[in-house]
């Protein structure tokens, strides 16, 4: 049976990052379905394990934002694609050091956002969390 570009364009595509949570929780850092790419909630973990930039949700949220942009790219897609980013943040008075940081990498891209504090992230070190969407014309 033969593939129409329709199907074609909606295959899905699975990019891991090689985290040992992928497979205990069963996620995928990227997901890809045609021209739609969704990036799963990212850390400021390093390959290491380690977290960057402790206690400074500024530098943590600038190496959330550069590690999405690399995870982007495998999927063929820039933070140029970028459409909706979700910043979860343990706390809400350093709005602005995480907004200075988004703004640094989106302040022409301009994706809609929503910044939510929440109470704990899975580690205690990790300020800040962040989810994008993006989608390639």
């Amino acid at each position: 049976m033969e593939t129409t570009n329709s199907e074609k364009n909606s295959k899905r595509l699975n990019y891991p990052s090689g985290s040992k949570w992928e497979d205990i929780v069963g996620y995928s850092r990227v997901v890809k379905v045609g021209n739609f790419i969704e990036v799963a909630g990212t850390t400021a973990t390093g390959e290491d394990g380690k977290i960057q930039g402790k206690d400074n949700p500024y530098l943590q949220t600038k190496f959330i934002i550069e590690k999405i942009s690399r995870y982007l790219n495998l999927a063929g897609a820039t933070l140029g694609n970028v459409t909706r980013t979700r910043i979860f943040v343990k706390d809400i008075d350093k709005w602005e050091e995480i907004g200075r940081a988004h703004g640094e990498f989106f302040q022409h891209i301009k994706p809609v956002t929503s910044m939510v504090e929440v109470s704990r992230l899975i580690d205690p070190d990790i300020l800040v969390e962040i989810e994008a969407s993006a989608i390639i014309p």
